[in-house]
């Protein structure tokens, strides 16, 4: 009797549940990729490139990619990921230029388009707590050369700046073939990121204040720049940053002329 209770209660439930409808849950798939970035800007360093962006507002956005290519229009590669809107290459090369893309991915691994700005950097070198002295008294070390990394004779052919003591004012020098601008007081080396188009010195000199930051046009066509952080009677101390790229960042066309058959004389 017991299994005949238990096999009609098993024909009931069997009869029921093929007469009812059963519904599935429903799932959403998220397949919208989060909107490309903004607002990207790039500093140049030695052997760097640091990139920063404006923060994406998704709710469920997970990180982002960073791309390079040799050209804005060329193929990207991607060259690493970060949870925050900042990067760092640190296998940029001094003196090759790189175009730099950004995209932000969620969780669900959607992924956003390239970011549309122009964005473009060269790594450049650069040097801390250099030091050359009044050209009058240690003229052998007394100029200095971006090119070579060196100290040189203030009248060396290398030559693209040198130190002076006149009478208790200092100055910083350049010949004929280079430009120098003095940029004002600044808290470190990368507080001026361009060159200037207009206002170099008109006397082919400025005066040395500590804490200033000088731009220097080099005779070849280069963009460098130093920034002051001591001063003695005998001697200047600055950093330094060198664009090896000729005419990179807003530089005049390239000088026409050899620099060797200029004559050098100074007087003052």
């Amino acid at each position: 009797m017991k299994n005949l209770t238990k096999l009609f209660a098993a024909i009931i439930i069997l009869v029921y549940l093929t007469g009812c409808e059963v519904n599935e849950p429903e799932y959403y798939v998220d397949n919208v990729p989060p909107v490309p970035p903004t607002g990207i800007k790039v500093f140049v360093g030695d052997d760097r490139i640091d990139l920063t962006w404006f923060d994406n507002r998704e709710s469920d956005l997970a990180g982002y990619n960073v791309y390079f290519s040799y050209s804005y229009n060329g193929g990207y590669e991607n060259i690493g990921a970060s949870p925050y809107n900042y990067f760092i290459d640190e296998e940029a090369v001094n003196g090759v230029k790189y175009y730099y893309a950004v995209t932000a991915y969620d969780y669900n691994g959607n992924e956003s388009e390239l970011s549309k700005d122009v964005i473009y950097a060269t790594a450049r070198p650069e040097g801390f707590n250099q030091a050359i002295f009044d050209f009058r008294r240690f003229p052998n070390n007394s100029g200095y050369s971006f090119a070579l990394y060196s100290v040189v004779a203030y009248d060396s052919d290398n030559t693209d700046f040198f130190f002076e003591n006149y009478q208790g004012t200092f100055y910083l020098d350049v010949w004929d073939d280079t430009d120098i601008q003095d940029m004002g007081p600044t808290n470190d080396i990368y507080d001026i990121p361009f060159a200037p188009t207009s206002g170099w010195s008109t006397t082919k000199d400025e005066i040395a204040k500590v804490g200033h930051t000088y731009v220097i046009w080099t005779w070849d066509n280069h963009f460098a720049k130093i920034r002051i952080s001591n001063i003695t009677n005998d001697r200047v101390v600055f950093d330094w940053a060198y664009q090896l790229v000729e005419g990179e960042i807003q530089l005049k066309p390239s000088v026409i002329g050899d620099r060797k058959l200029l004559k050098k004389e100074w007087t003052r």
